[in-house]
């Protein structure tokens, strides 16, 4: 094998290292504006966007698996973290901002906890079409929540966000010419820059833009106002300890939901490069971000799927790109007052153009064609997702609810098909034999006989069954021996390959095992 010189080798690492630190500075400049727009989604004061966007990445790509997976505030995370906490304190007070930490730690140790025990594959069994629901629901709840802002409407009085972006949609009257100005610029920015390079940083270019314009006096608006500058505090001590039982529920949806969408985007770049992917070290880098959080300010944080695709374009090559994603975000921290004069107006228009991508409603319209039952998952999610704002929580165990009654409903049911062929009998059970369904095979075999009195054989065949348990088996064997006393030459064929041992084992034992 041909020896690679050694300069060769650390032209390669300069280069590689290089490139990560182009990706991470790239992504830093898109993090800012965006941290800010999540931390007030949240309920939170805008620094605490930028404390969860500085610590937590340096702790996750100390244990990431993905090279390319950015950490930070996140727009699903931030609204699921508003749901649990709004109806516990208010938000913005020093209470809300003790249980955001609360929160943070919750979804850190469960995340890490899950990784060491390598139950990463818990990552894959978020129902498909529950999260086919969730995640646009979530999202218009997300723009809805954002609306007043966009517009420069006063706060609307209502619990539900939707509720709250249709009042202020439909009272033009209210609405401040230069929000709208502001909120249309902002748009324009980020999705024609967009169509210019998938690298142009829209969200920094429109936020700068805000800035000077607010600082110049043209923009009459609210803004940011204040931010603290300095480096993040130590928070660990703050963290209301008597309060995390209440926030375990929460905690774990968060922890459970707020994983998919970091999970994905590693699984779909592993595959494009071709290279491994580990949930379980997934589980604790993400797990360690979110401790970070709560010992250094921050909020319950996630994998960004816009930034990580940001990082994977600008060039990033190792984990280290995360890293000093987070060190770059650190060291601007002494300076964020430069943002204060930053329009709210553009918060709200950033969040709501970051979200218009997950309003996918073309899938859930179509899965009525595809399975009823799945669909009343997807939508039966929906609709709690919209209806129950804020408690998202609620929402989630209700479309965890829906998932678990279809399966239950799905594995009680064992269709057999009774044909006749002459004088045999044919059955073909479709679905699974097991305790819950063997009794139908048996309840089959008696209408079978009394419906053809004049049959003299029986098959049964079992090539569409999913498998067989013991029972069903047992079940299987006493049908065979119930129709040989009756009379018929009985005989069971196409076990599937998967419970062909068991079943043969039942069928041919010498004594009957019922008996």
């Amino acid at each position: 094998m041909r020896e690679v010189p050694a300069g060769a080798v650390r032209r390669s690492r300069v280069r590689s290292v290089s490139r990560d630190v182009v990706a991470g500075l790239s992504v830093a400049m898109v993090g800012v504006p965006q941290s800010l727009a999540y931390a007030d989604l949240a309920g939170m004061d805008p620094i605490v966007g930028l404390y969860a966007g500085a610590v937590p990445p340096i702790l996750a790509a100390l244990f990431a698996s993905s090279p390319y997976l950015q950490t930070g505030p996140v727009a699903i995370t931030a609204l699921l973290t508003y749901g649990a906490l709004s109806t516990m304190a208010t938000p913005g007070s020093p209470e809300y901002l003790g249980l955001g930490l609360a929160l943070a730690l919750v979804v850190g140790v469960v995340r890490v906890l899950l990784g060491v025990v390598r139950a990463g594959w818990l990552a894959y069994l978020m129902s498909q079409p529950m999260l086919l629901g969730f995640v646009p629901a979530a999202a218009v709840l997300i723009a809805g929540s954002q609306t007043s802002k966009a517009l420069g409407v006063p706060p609307p009085p209502f619990e539900n966000e939707i509720v709250d972006g249709a009042w202020s949609l439909v009272h033009p009257n209210l609405w401040s010419l230069p929000a709208v100005a502001m909120t249309v610029m902002t748009a324009a920015v980020i999705l024609g820059g967009r169509r210019l390079h998938a690298l142009f940083p829209g969200v920094l270019v429109a936020a700068v833009l805000g800035i000077v314009i607010s600082a110049l006096g043209f923009y009459p608006g609210p803004v940011v106002d204040t931010i603290p500058a300095g480096f993040p505090p130590f928070t660990l001590l703050a963290i209301p300890w008597d309060r995390i039982p209440e926030l375990l529920v929460a905690g774990v949806l968060i922890s459970l939901i707020g994983f998919t969408e970091a999970a994905s985007i590693s699984r779909r770049f592993a595959s494009e490069d071709r290279t491994r992917w580990s949930a379980d070290r997934e589980f604790v880098s993400q797990g360690a971000a979110n401790l970070a959080a709560a010992a250094f300010g921050g909020m319950p944080c996630g994998g960004s799927f816009s930034r990580s695709s940001v990082n994977r374009m600008s060039g990033a090559v190792t984990r280290l790109s995360g890293g000093v994603t987070g060190v770059a975000v650190l060291a601007f921290l002494p300076f964020a007052a430069v943002l204060e004069p930053l329009p709210l107006a553009v918060l709200g228009a950033i969040v709501i153009v970051a979200v218009i991508n997950l309003m996918r409603f073309g899938p859930l319209l179509r899965i009525w064609r595809v399975s009823v039952p799945q669909a009343v998952i997807a939508w039966g999610t929906f609709l709690a997702t919209v209806l129950l704002a804020p408690r998202l929580d609620i929402a989630v165990l209700i479309g965890i609810g829906l998932s678990v009654a279809v399966f239950l409903w799905r594995s009680l049911r064992l269709d057999i098909d009774v044909e006749l062929d002459g004088t045999t009998v044919v059955f073909t059970p479709r679905g699974v034999l097991w305790f819950g369904t063997a009794q139908r095979l048996d309840t089959a075999l008696l209408d079978a006989l009394a419906a053809h009195p004049d049959a003299d054989r029986l098959v049964v065949d079992l090539v569409r069954l999913g498998r067989i348990d013991t029972t069903g088996a047992l079940v299987l064997r006493s049908v065979l021996d119930q129709a040989r006393v009756a009379g018929l030459r009985a005989e069971a064929v196409g076990i599937p390959p998967q419970s062909q041992k068991l079943t043969e084992r039942v069928l041919n034992a010498e004594q009957d095992p019922l008996g």
